[in-house]
Order: C-alpha cells, then sequence, then structure tokens
C-alpha cells in the first residue's frame, strides 16, 4: 500500500455555498503496475462532522430524533428519517465540544460522559466527510418534543426509548440511514460492558 500514489491534474470549484462542490482530473497507480488514464471525478466537500448515540444505561433507553432529510425525498415516504444527533465542525471546535453542543439543540440532553466509537469516512466514492462517532451517557428522564435552532430551520422530534425497541426499529428497516446503524449495531455489541460502567449503584 506504501506504493500507491495519485496525482491531480486540474481542480475546479463548481460550486461555493454551504457546501462546496468541486471536480477533479486526477491519475492514480494501478495494482498491476504503471498509471490510470486520466480520470474525471466530482467530490462533495464537507468538513468534518460529529454524531452522538444518546444513551441511559440506567434507563436502558436510547435517544432518537426523526426529521426531514432532502436526501431522502426522492422516496417520499421516508424523507423523515430516525437518526442519531449529529453536526458539523465549526472552526477552533473539537469533535467533543461538537457533541456536546450537539446534544443540548438537537435534543435538549446533557452528556454526563462521552465514549468515541469510531472514525471514519460516511460515503468516500463522492464526498470528503470525515465523521467521529460517539457514545454519551445521558439521564432520558423528560427527554422528549421538538427542538432545533430556529435559525437553522431545524424541526427536530425527540423521543426516548428502550433499547429493545431501537433494535426492533432497525432491524425492521425503519431506522435507513448509516449513521444510526453503526451506532445501535455498536451498543448492541457493547451494551452490557457499557451499562455495567455507566449504571448508577442505586440502580
Amino acid at each position: 500500500m506504501s506504493d500507491q500514489q495519485f496525482k491531480i491534474l486540474e481542480q475546479q470549484t463548481l460550486y461555493q455555498g454551504f457546501f462546496r462542490l468541486e471536480r477533479y482530473t486526477l491519475q492514480h497507480t494501478l495494482f498491476n503496475g504503471g498509471w490510470s488514464q486520466p480520470l474525471q471525478r466530482e467530490l462533495f466537500r464537507r468538513g468534518s462532522c460529529v454524531a452522538v448515540l444518546l444513551y441511559d444505561p440506567d434507563r436502558d433507553q436510547v435517544v432518537l430524533i426523526e426529521q426531514f432529510r432532502v436526501g431522502a425525498m426522492l422516496r417520499p415516504q421516508q424523507a423523515w428519517l430516525l437518526e442519531i444527533v449529529a453536526g458539523a465542525v465549526e472552526e477552533d471546535e473539537t469533535p467533543e465540544q461538537v457533541a456536546y453542543r450537539e446534544a443540548l439543540e438537537e435534543a435538549g440532553c446533557e452528556i454526563q460522559e462521552l465514549i468515541e466509537i469510531q472514525q471514519f469516512y460516511t460515503s468516500p466514492g463522492g464526498t470528503a466527510e470525515w465523521l467521529t462517532l460517539f457514545c454519551g451517557k445521558i439521564d432520558s428522564r423528560g427527554v422528549g418534543g421538538i427542538h432545533g435552532l430556529a435559525e437553522e430551520d431545524e424541526d427536530i422530534r425527540v423521543m426516548a426509548l428502550p433499547f429493545t425497541e431501537v433494535y426492533q426499529l432497525l432491524n425492521s428497516g425503519q431506522i435507513n440511514s448509516a449513521i444510526p446503524i453503526i451506532a445501535i449495531q455498536w451498543l448492541f455489541i457493547h451494551r452490557e460492558t457499557i451499562r455495567a460502567r455507566w449504571c448508577s449503584a442505586e440502580s
């Protein structure tokens, strides 16, 4: 792998707004030797992002949010997605700070403790988004209602559900966005360890 290389022959910015769309002409080395033909690829540039699975270990509850997603509207009956809290990393912010901020803004939750699950590309075939996924310990009592920032036109429904119900939603296909699927499957694997670590003595 250390011998693999690529070179950018040309770069154009096609669109610059809240996000950026770029077109690259590039070449890369081939597994069988030599170089590829010049390739044209569009790249959706979005900065680093954070998602956090909010979990109450004492009550074994997971916080899900539901909101309209433009990326899902080509299947109109699925335009509102069940997800977990997430947001973009702003300048001079750490991923941990984003997790705490977004938990308050999108779900009204204060994170008590944070575990990093994984860092990964969300869809590297066409976007540069790099995501840090966390699990955050919270107290789910009183969690619910409508949240989000009015200045960002957010309309987010928040619910705290038993883990078994959330896992059933995943298995029945009602949770169909990649990041919450990864997070819930992680919790399914590590749930007993997390509860042993986080549950209060009196629970």
